[in-house]
């Protein structure tokens, strides 16, 4: 966990130096020479690259999926605030922390550590960094959502394959609508056992001539006691950070 904070870290300041290359040393200063409107773009387009660049890191790694299941594991019980979001998110960014350790290891050695000593410049840098998280990526996207992205982009005239090493931009897109997919595939399993409480309590309310009274208001007890019974969180944790290759 150090490491990967570290390696959080190194990727700011990776971001910096790029940035301190990269960028006149008077960025945030109001130009003397008139230039306000070239100044005020290029500092849009800084805000704006900073601002996406969180999720853009995310959603290259396992946290989607996660995130999705746990969603769908709330609704499922029946319990719309809690655990809260907060909760939710942080467990899932942990979860990834760790699903993703074997990638951030292979990145730091082979790219950002070389760029922090300046023995390598940010042009080399940059895909020595990516080319971990594009086999992760490769590993678990299906071949048909990767197929159909490479198949739109021929219908433009365009090529994201040289020299069998498929572009990010085909990459990136079928790795999330993959991960989407089996969110809820997960999901749906996990729901399967609290529709048959629900079906299971609604059926007796309805014997009894309980028409009145909400099912889900007997139900959501008894979905609790079984989740905790069977060790839910263990199980569903456990499934889900196997599920990765």
């Amino acid at each position: 966990m150090i490491r990967l904070v570290a390696f959080l870290a190194a990727m700011a300041f990776m971001s910096g130096t790029a940035l301190a290359q990269g960028f006149p040393s008077n960025l945030f200063n109001t130009p003397i020479d008139g230039s306000v409107a070239s100044w005020i773009i290029r500092t849009f387009g800084l805000l704006t690259v900073l601002s996406v660049a969180p999720g853009i890191l995310i959603m290259v790694t396992s946290f989607p999926r996660f995130v999705i299941a746990f969603a769908i594991l709330r609704s499922g019980m029946g319990l719309a605030t809690t655990p809260s979001n907060m909760i939710m998110v942080s467990l899932a960014l942990f979860m990834t922390f760790y699903v993703m350790s074997p990638t951030f290891d292979r990145a730091w050695p082979e790219g950002v550590d070389p760029l922090i000593q300046n023995q390598i410049t940010e042009q080399e840098a940059l895909p020595r960094i990516a080319e971990p998280f594009r086999a992760f990526m490769l590993a678990n996207t299906r071949d048909k959502d990767l197929q159909l992205f490479i198949d739109m982009a021929r219908e433009k005239n365009l090529s994201l394959e040289e020299n069998g090493r498929v572009d990010l931009r085909a990459v990136v897109p079928a790795f999330m609508i993959s991960e989407i997919r089996r969110g809820f595939e997960i999901g749906f399993l996990i729901m399967l056992p609290f529709l048959v409480i629900d079906l299971i309590v609604a059926t007796i309310t309805m014997a009894m001539g309980m028409m009145m009274l909400p099912p889900t208001s007997i139900s959501l007890p008894f979905k609790v006691l079984f989740f905790v019974l069977i060790d839910g969180w263990n199980l569903l944790v456990g499934s889900l950070v196997r599920s990765f290759n």
